[in-house]
């Protein structure tokens, strides 16, 4: 495996050439002292005030008066066209969390695409920020505090199973898969949940006014999955 282009001991900013809120934006910027551009997420930064520290991708949505802004041994291109420009900086960052925003809009197959990546760098911990939604895919075991009556919603991206405490619908016993079952509108019925899956296929969706506890969770989260095999 090649090795990563960016290696870095603090969670980073990730920025996609979607919508990114600026209501998220700007905190995320505040917190991470290492920005990273997919591609035309370029752009959103640049527009920030913030010269990106690497972008990565296929460059074919990079406008020229972008690029000329930002030095030449930041800009990594990587041409093939078999993974999306999220993928090729997620497998080619390595920090200890990455907030990813611009990913889930305004084209719901973009979303979807951004979804499965996710699940396919299963050992790269991320968080994908929007609007309404702070998006994360489950480790083996978490524990979150979070107000009782919280939406809490998990979404299969495969077969996975669970255990949970501290949800109104407990997991326990049940097969999730996006095409039977899934859980979706689950809600927080303690102020501490622990979730346990057994697969690296659970997506847990949260209101992004709690990105900084899933964030806590994550970074503290004991286990981690295992890189998949490459080609």
């Amino acid at each position: 495996m090649n090795a990563p282009l960016l290696t870095c001991a603090e969670p980073i900013l990730l920025v996609g050439g979607g919508d990114s809120p600026g209501a998220q934006l700007a905190p995320l910027l505040a917190r991470c002292g290492t920005r990273v551009a997919a591609d035309g997420g370029a752009e959103t930064l640049l527009q920030a005030g913030a010269v990106p520290d690497a972008v990565i991708g296929d460059l074919d949505s990079l406008s020229q008066s972008a690029r000329a802004q930002i030095p030449d041994a930041r800009v990594h291109h990587i041409p093939e066209q078999d993974s999306t420009d999220f993928d090729k900086c997620l497998r080619n960052i390595v920090a200890p969390l990455v907030f990813g925003t611009g990913f889930l809009g305004p084209r719901v197959d973009h979303q979807l695409a951004a979804l499965t990546v996710l699940t396919r760098r299963a050992d790269r911990r991320c968080i994908l920020v929007g609007e309404a939604d702070a998006i994360a895919l489950a480790p083996p075991r978490i524990t979150l505090s979070l107000p009782v009556g919280l939406r809490f919603s998990l979404y299969p991206m495969g077969l996975v199973r669970g255990e949970s405490t501290g949800l109104r619908w407990p997991l326990g016993g049940l097969d999730f898969t996006p095409a039977e079952r899934a859980g979706t509108s689950n809600e927080t019925s303690a102020e501490t949940i622990s979730l346990r899956v057994d697969a690296p296929l659970m997506l847990i969706i949260l209101p992004v006014r709690e990105l900084p506890e899933l964030a806590r969770a994550l970074l503290s989260a004991p286990d981690e999955w295992p890189a998949r095999a490459r080609g």
